[in-house]
């Protein structure tokens, strides 16, 4: 049966956590400075290690090109009466801004309309865009599902619906705002048939935005993608890792995904999740080297509430997925379990322990002979300081890295001050950490539509 986040602890995690509590409680007041000694330097050193793990993939993905790479060649002597129908699932809710864009996006995908298998997944409770539907003229191979209203209310279990309609051989999910590359659908059924692995099944394209200059938070934010599914997950690739799958143009052999379950409902980093779950099955995620371009949030609110619904689920993951680690550790082999930890726990553990970091090293940096800080603050300084300056170098290194992958320059000078950009993330961070405890399957809505690609009248890689 599959795991899953409905519940945040379970009965042996919730007595671990106690236990550990009591314990550090009783080091910390037993022996004091020589135990916060102790902690600052362990949690430096995973700090660190994350760090360097991330650069050493991006280095791999940066090097050696991975991806699965389709010529012009291969889709032009493509067979068309050889597709499969292909399933395209659509979630949303409260997307009437971005609807018109949405339908051009699909419809002007390279694969015949008759081998389309196109679900609009909309939620019972969204009359808005019920309404909006029943004036928009859809193509005929789009078809509605409505959603039953029911808890959790979220994005997978809107997909688990879709998938249990779904008629294609070949399954993907695109967003609201996605326009991917037209001839998508076709690269994803050459890449399945050219693959000689039936372990592989499932193919992540890659992602990145149309609108990078629209301001100085969508800069950040194209840079941290180009890095993020240009290098970052073509070296898990490389390394045949459990690779955490976005959210989005994830392609599937869909009797696979309905064999293992579909989607968590309760976790709000379902892609994240699903990506480790594959592996744990003894399936393969690999990268396509195809785009979906995105909207990338231009305003900070919507842009917080996606973060920490991001950091979240990869909470809800981690601790899922760690119920039994000594199963997890026998599915996955043991460099195999080290990389889960770096990818899943790490990312969140070095954004939550990031503004603890910059304290430090403020008070650190701005003392004189006299000791600024004592207690807590103070053991380790020196160590924290230096992780914290070499982990932003290299930091700001991946996401220059990203934007020369992607022949971005014109955003190095922006990335350069990265660093700011880190701190904005661990505010989102500690939201979703504090969500966990509160509203731990809250699926926080990120608006769409304040920029538009087809009104600007211009090609998405000009803009």
């Amino acid at each position: 049966m599959m795991e899953d986040a409905k519940i945040v602890l379970d009965t042996r995690q919730k007595n671990t956590a106690v236990i550990l509590l009591v314990f550090f409680l009783f080091c910390g007041f037993y022996y004091g400075r020589t135990f916060f000694i102790a902690a600052n330097f362990s949690i430096s050193v995973f700090y660190l290690v994350t760090i360097l793990y991330k650069f050493f993939l991006v280095l791999i993905g940066f090097i050696q090109k991975q991806e699965i790479t389709i010529s012009e060649y291969e889709i032009k002597n493509l067979s068309e009466d050889s597709l499969p129908i292909y399933t395209i699932l659509l979630p949303v809710y409260r997307e009437t801004n971005i609807l018109p864009q949405l339908i051009t996006g699909i419809s002007q995908l390279d694969y015949p309309s008759d081998r389309c298998d196109v679900k609009l997944l909309v939620e019972e409770t969204d009359n808005v865009m019920q309404e909006a539907l029943k004036k928009t003229k859809l193509p005929d191979f789009f078809e509605i599902v409505i959603v039953p209203d029911s808890f959790p209310r979220t994005k997978p279990k809107a997909c688990n619906i879709g998938l249990s309609k779904a008629k294609g051989e070949f399954l993907v999910i695109y967003d609201a705002e996605d326009i991917p590359d037209a001839d998508q659908l076709k690269k994803s059924v050459i890449a399945f048939r050219k693959i000689n692995d039936p372990s592989v099944v499932c193919l992540q394209a890659k992602l990145n935005y149309y609108n990078p200059r629209q301001n100085l938070l969508t800069r950040w934010f194209t840079s941290e993608y180009s890095m993020w599914f240009d290098l970052y997950l073509p070296g898990l690739d490389a390394l045949n890792a459990p690779i955490p799958l976005g959210g989005t143009s994830n392609h599937f052999k869909t009797d696979v995904l309905k064999k293992i379950g579909g989607w968590d409902p309760y976790n709000v980093a379902e892609d994240c999740d699903l990506g480790i779950r594959l592996f744990r099955e003894g399936y393969r995620t690999r990268v396509l080297d195809s785009t979906t371009w995105e909207e990338a949030n231009s305003r900070l609110k919507n842009w917080l509430r996606q973060r920490s619904r991001w950091v979240k689920g990869y909470i809800q993951t981690w601790f899922v997925h760690m119920r039994k680690p000594g199963l997890l550790c026998k599915q996955m082999g043991m460099i195999n379990f080290f990389s889960f930890q770096l990818t899943v726990a790490g990312l969140f553990i070095t954004l939550l322990f990031n503004p603890i970091y910059w304290v430090i090293t403020i008070s650190w940096l701005i003392r004189a002979e006299e000791k600024f800080l004592s207690g807590f603050f103070y053991p380790g300084a020196d160590l924290i300081t230096w992780v914290l300056l070499v982990s932003n170098g290299i930091f700001v290194l991946l996401n220059v890295m990203g934007c020369l992958r992607r022949s971005y320059r014109y955003l190095i000078p922006e990335t350069i001050i990265t660093p700011v950009y880190w701190v904005l993330i661990s505010l989102g961070a500690w939201k979703g950490f504090f969500q966990i405890f509160t509203r731990p399957h809250f699926w926080e809505k990120t608006d769409h539509g304040f920029f538009s690609v087809f009104k600007t009248g211009r090609r998405i890689e000009n803009l």
